[in-house]
């Protein structure tokens, strides 16, 4: 993108008419990449590890280039007045309002599984359904399942994102009041909340007594299954949240060591505390609903 643009104060409007970027496009090629790499590599295909390598790079070029961008034309250019800055909160609380239909998506799924593992047809239900809900043996979790102590790791880690959600807003409170110092520590400390919890959650996976592959011996399954696909599709995609929430706060991080964001100007950060927020609140009721209420009566981890 073309940062020679004439400044805002030469224009004749309040509004931010932005220059042809090919960001977008390098993004979107780059995700397929990454995720068709990504399948390649679950399915065992050759090839998948440096095709998934190659669109993660990419992945992380993009976002670099991007944002050098942003923040050329909101620090330097002063392109984001006080109108452009309200339309950019409401394309932030439209982007987090439509990652919400996501993880509704998940906790219906969840729940169409675990309140329904029992009982007969029920009216508009297909015989395949009926078929997987009586081989998960009539309960929830399924028979023979073990899953996850909901008060061992998965608790430690709510204590530790609502921590992270305290220092994110002391971080807030310190920036508007033009204390940059503690500002950074704050901000410090939430990034090393985060990476600890993705850490944390790593462990969790690899010590996991299910997985993905389904296993049934005398009619029961052991491993796999529907609980294990719900299980992993919604704390996976919460954990990946976590990630790039991580990623957003780092660069938050290197721009106040630069001196960027003002008491008064500062909607990047705003809008990383923002998704950060969201992030805690999703993970309240993961942990609610399938680590806590899911755990029912099965055997724990």
């Amino acid at each position: 993108m073309n940062t020679a643009k004439q400044p805002a104060s030469d224009a004749k409007h309040p509004y931010h008419l932005v220059d042809p970027s090919p960001w977008p496009v390098m993004g979107a090629g780059a995700a397929l990449l990454l995720f068709g790499g990504a399948v390649m590599f679950m399915h065992e295909i050759s090839g998948g590890t440096w095709i998934m390598a190659l669109g993660g790079a990419l992945v992380l070029a993009t976002m670099f280039l991007w944002w050098r961008d942003v923040v050329n034309e909101g620090e330097f250019l002063g392109h984001h007045s006080a109108v452009v800055q309200i339309g950019l909160r409401y394309g932030m609380a439209l982007f987090i309002a439509s990652e919400v239909m996501f993880f509704a998506a998940f906790f219906w799924a969840y729940f169409d599984a675990s309140l329904f593992a029992d009982g007969g047809i029920v009216s508009g239900e297909t015989v395949q359904h009926y078929a997987r809900r009586k081989a998960s043996g009539g309960v929830w979790p399924p028979k023979g399942m073990t899953v996850f102590n909901p008060w061992g790791v998965p608790f430690l880690n709510t204590l530790i994102l609502l921590t992270s959600g305290v220092t994110v807003t002391w971080a807030h409170h310190e920036l508007r009041h033009g204390n940059r110092t503690r500002f950074l520590q704050a901000l410090a400390l939430t990034i090393v909340l985060g990476v600890t919890f993705t850490g944390l959650q790593a462990f969790e996976y690899a010590s996991a007594p299910f997985s993905f592959q389904t296993v049934v011996n005398d009619g029961v399954i052991e491993k796999g299954g529907v609980y294990t696909s719900t299980f992993f599709m919604a704390t996976g995609f919460h954990g990946f949240h976590v990630v790039v929430g991580t990623i957003f706060l780092t660069v938050c991080f290197f721009r106040g060591t630069k001196g960027h964001f003002k008491p008064d100007h500062h909607f990047g950060f705003e809008a990383a505390a923002w998704y950060w927020h969201f992030v805690d609140v999703v993970w309240l009721f993961l942990f609610t609903a399938v680590y806590w209420w899911g755990s029912g009566n099965a055997p724990l981890h």
